[in-house]
């Protein structure tokens, strides 16, 4: 079986890490080996990166913090996903490469252009993004409900957010990627990542 890599973005209460749940768990019962994955992180090296760049304790450049993100990537690629999919299995993973375009390009200014070249050294494309699409006011419904401390990105302004989305919707107009409709209850979201899904096994 040839190992694929689905990654799912959107913005902070989109509710990635719900579908990304329910998408490995569907993959499972169907009999396709799966590994569900996130960033930043998914290797020893990248959770360290993970903690450094959510903490917030360090302001970093904003061009600073994209070069960290994308060495998470790279380790979190070269230990954990390319294994993965050479071994046959598919990837679920939380966030990816958009992210980074959609936070640091359009969120925080840094060249798209540098990004899109970083990106390219990564050596890996995904083969479907799905793309959760949510109101900020749901969002942030849900963020007060889930609870805990905000990270970083949680804590910057409304017109930083904005921009994030923006970047989103810009970024799923690309040919690999599927704009999720989010807003629902979880498992009518669900049904509409099986069927972008189910496009991609066809």
């Amino acid at each position: 079986m040839t190992g694929r890599l689905i990654t799912l973005e959107g913005g902070e209460g989109a509710g990635k890490s719900t579908q990304a749940r329910m998408l490995a768990d569907a993959l499972c019962e169907l009999g396709i080996p799966v590994l569900r994955t996130r960033e930043p992180g998914g290797a020893p090296g990248a959770e360290f990166l993970r903690e450094v760049l959510l903490s917030g304790r360090i302001e970093w450049s904003a061009p600073a913090e994209t070069m960290l993100h994308v060495a998470a990537r790279m380790e979190h690629v070269a230990k954990t996903i390319r294994p993965a999919i050479d071994a046959g299995s598919w990837v679920v993973c939380d966030r990816f490469h958009d992210s980074t375009m959609a936070y640091q390009g359009y969120g925080q200014g840094v060249d798209r252009g540098m990004i899109e070249v970083l990106g390219s050294m990564v050596g890996i494309v995904p083969d479907l993004t799905l793309v959760l699409d949510v109101p900020r006011t749901v969002a942030l419904a849900r963020l007060r409900k889930r609870g805990g401390a905000d990270d970083r990105y949680e804590r910057l302004d409304e017109e930083f957010h904005r921009r994030v989305s923006e970047g989103f919707h810009s970024i799923a107009a690309h040919a690999r990627c599927v704009l999720v409709d989010a807003e629902q209850e979880a498992a009518v979201v669900h049904e509409g990542v099986m069927a972008a899904v189910r496009e991609l096994m066809a």
